[in-house]
């Protein structure tokens, strides 16, 4: 690792462990979960160049599991969240075998089609409450000791595992499996005239990404204790989608940064939330003509720092060669 981003992540750590000092524990429990969440879109599409539009189905669907297994198995919140990480998993492979043999356009279509039949499977289900979702999920006790009712022990557990999925996440797209990954994005055919069995890294990131959605989503029923139809909903992929443009496609900083910035903004507009699909298109405007490398991307470039921000380019072809 190197020096540069030791540094950056003593302070982003030493930060999110005293900010609960200063700032409503919850909102910082539910911006973790949410950067957890662009982070997992933004190792597939930041990394690969996949646009999928259906990440919702992994986020809402580990949230109903978790939130399931809590309530009404009476499971403790450890193994409900496995169980919620592992439906997102096993559901992962499921689309990622199916939207994987199509590209582009066709490719995001599928995701999203997939992830609103799964909608509709939830509005009819008796398990996930129709339009009441489940409500009132008892948080349980972490090892049979910690009070997840206390907000404090919650927001500490939360950014452990935050902690955990974000230097995993940095290793995988700083390891060779990465490098293959951007490779991928940058030349798709060059990847495949080197050798590369294409799909089966798409497939595997896919997965990755996926299980990592569903574990932003079962912490999410950990935060507000409840899991609904918007959890699930096409709007939710949107939202994911828009926090990590805001924050910078490919950076390591910029999920967070984009979930902050988007959070905080609908916490603003709470008292007029029928704008807020107005400003939303707002934002997405100027960051396409004025920001297009995100907050994390052009405050690097302007400052001069683009390895701080930026996940490392592909290797040039004969490097990629060498190393395959």
């Amino acid at each position: 690792m190197r020096h540069s981003y030791k540094i950056a992540f003593a302070i982003l750590f030493a930060l999110l462990a005293l900010a609960p000092l200063f700032v409503y524990p919850i909102f910082l429990t539910n911006l973790l979960c949410f950067a957890l969440f662009a982070i997992a879109f933004n190792l597939l599409f930041g990394q690969t160049g996949l646009l999928a539009f259906g990440h919702a189905l992994f986020f809402g669907g580990a949230a109903y599991v978790t939130g399931y297994a809590l309530k009404v198995l009476g499971l403790p919140p450890e193994i409900a969240i496995l169980l919620g990480v592992g439906f997102a998993t096993v559901s992962g492979l499921l689309v990622g075998v199916l939207a994987i043999q199509r590209y582009g356009l066709y490719f995001s279509m599928i995701t999203l089609a997939l992830a609103q039949m799964f909608y509709f499977i939830c509005v009819a289900a008796p398990a996930t409450g129709g339009d009441d979702g489940l409500s009132a999920v008892p948080r349980g006790f972490l090892l049979g000791r910690f009070d997840l009712m206390n907000d404090t022990i919650l927001y500490y557990f939360v950014m452990a595992l935050f902690v955990a999925a974000f230097l995993m996440v940095y290793r995988i797209t700083h390891s060779p499996f990465g490098q293959v990954l951007r490779a991928i994005r940058d030349n798709e055919a060059r990847a495949i005239s080197l050798g590369y069995a294409v799909n089966r890294y798409k497939l595997l990131v896919f997965v990755q990404s996926a299980a990592l959605a569903g574990l932003a989503g079962s912490l999410k029923v950990l935060v507000f204790r409840i899991a609904t139809l918007i959890d699930v909903h096409w709007s939710t992929s949107g939202d994911v989608i828009l926090m990590t443009l805001v924050g910078g496609i490919s950076t390591v900083f910029g999920p967070l940064i984009g979930a902050g910035f988007m959070l905080t903004m609908q916490q603003k507009m709470q008292a007029a939330s029928q704008w807020m699909p107005v400003v939303q298109g707002v934002v997405f405007m100027v960051m396409v003509l004025l920001l297009p490398k995100g907050v994390a991307g052009e405050f690097a470039a302007r400052l001069k720092w683009p390895r701080l921000a930026k996940a490392p380019q592909a290797e040039s072809s004969s490097s990629t060669a060498g190393s395959h």
